[in-house]
């Protein structure tokens, strides 16, 4: 529970992870027996864990009950809703594909010798060799997992505005980036760092502990390779506020915001202890709405919650950023309208 909890704090929404597995648990008796789609299903409203990620949540109350009812679930983070998108690294015993396979869309010349390489360890190495990058299995300034299988993780988070990466498998003779190195995005879920299966533990490795901005060079390759198509965000999330920027939202959003912004901001009279990352994700994800609604623009959204977050908690502006984009980016999910939710 407590992993859970800090993970939505973030701004992460979270599931269950079956007990000792890196699959959900099972739905409801009615949903394994009455086929529908996960979202007319109304099992996640009332607090269910039904079908995976799409059930994910921020609700503290929620993960409680649910992890009180089974504290041996494991943690998952699903990757659309967070904002997130996850390089995963395998290392599963395979032959060999085509070499045209390796790096999808790129030639690999027959001279080029592909002796020892077995994993996407070696593939991914190549591919940022290729192009004269670091090699994102090294990249200590963002959040990475070993698996218990010896392959890895690393976290990235996709900036509010760009593209909505899709997932893929890096065996899909489709969509992929590099041959054993599959893309967890849009429509899938991570096993969050810290969750143990009967296999072992998904360990994070020395270095960053929060995701790091998706590198440029990641994201050219992966619009390269086809992991986009899918509708964008709303307007990019400016990194700091303009000064005195002008209010070109409706009266009844800033009626509703005003009470959650000064919670936030409120909170510098209080070091520790005073709930400031959930009331600054509360305040983000309703400005989200808000702006899926028309009745705020996202940057003005942006602007005001920057500007109350670094007043309550100046020292740590990287994280306070981070937050808001994530809530921002599940709250756009779910407009909301003065007189009602949609």
């Amino acid at each position: 529970m407590a992993a859970a909890r800090w993970f939505a704090a973030q701004g992460y929404p979270v599931h269950p992870l079956a007990p000792g597995m890196k699959t959900p648990p099972s739905n409801c008796p009615r949903c394994r027996v009455e086929p529908h789609e996960p979202s007319t299903c109304p099992c996640p409203a009332r607090g269910r864990w039904c079908h995976g990620f799409h059930a994910a949540t921020t609700d503290l109350t929620v993960i409680e009950q649910w992890w009180r009812q089974e504290p041996e679930f494991g943690t998952a983070v699903a990757c659309g809703p967070a904002g997130l998108l996850v390089v995963d690294i395998d290392t599963h015993p395979s032959a060999l594909p085509n070499r045209q396979r390796l790096l999808p869309g790129i030639r690999i010349d027959d001279r080029v010798d592909l002796a020892g390489l077995t994993s996407g360890f070696e593939t991914l190495a190549l591919l940022a060799a290729y192009r004269s990058q670091p090699n994102p299995a090294d990249d200590t300034k963002t959040l990475r997992v070993r698996t218990p299988s010896g392959g890895l993780h690393v976290w990235y988070r996709v900036p509010f505005g760009e593209p909505r990466y899709r997932s893929s498998s890096g065996s899909s003779p489709r969509v992929a980036l590099a041959w054993q190195v599959d893309i967890r995005a849009v429509g899938g879920y991570i096993v969050a760092p810290g969750t143990r299966t009967n296999t072992g533990i998904y360990q994070a490795l020395p270095g960053a502990r929060i995701p790091a901005p998706l590198p440029l060079w990641l994201s050219a390759e992966l619009i390269r390779t086809g992991h986009t198509g899918m509708p964008p965000t709303p307007a990019q999330t400016p990194a700091r506020p303009a000064p005195r920027a002008a209010r070109t939202g409706g009266p009844d959003a800033h009626r509703i915001l005003r009470p959650l912004l000064n919670e936030v901001s409120d909170c510098a009279a209080t070091p520790s202890g005073a709930a400031f990352t959930e009331k600054l994700n509360r305040a983000a994800f309703t400005a989200g709405g808000l702006a899926a609604g028309g009745h705020i623009t996202p940057a003005e959204c942006a602007s005001l919650l920057i500007e109350a977050a670094d007043a309550a908690r100046p020292h740590q502006s990287r994280r306070n950023s981070l937050v808001i984009d994530s809530a921002l980016r599940a709250g756009s999910n779910r407009p909301i309208h003065p007189k009602g939710r949609s």
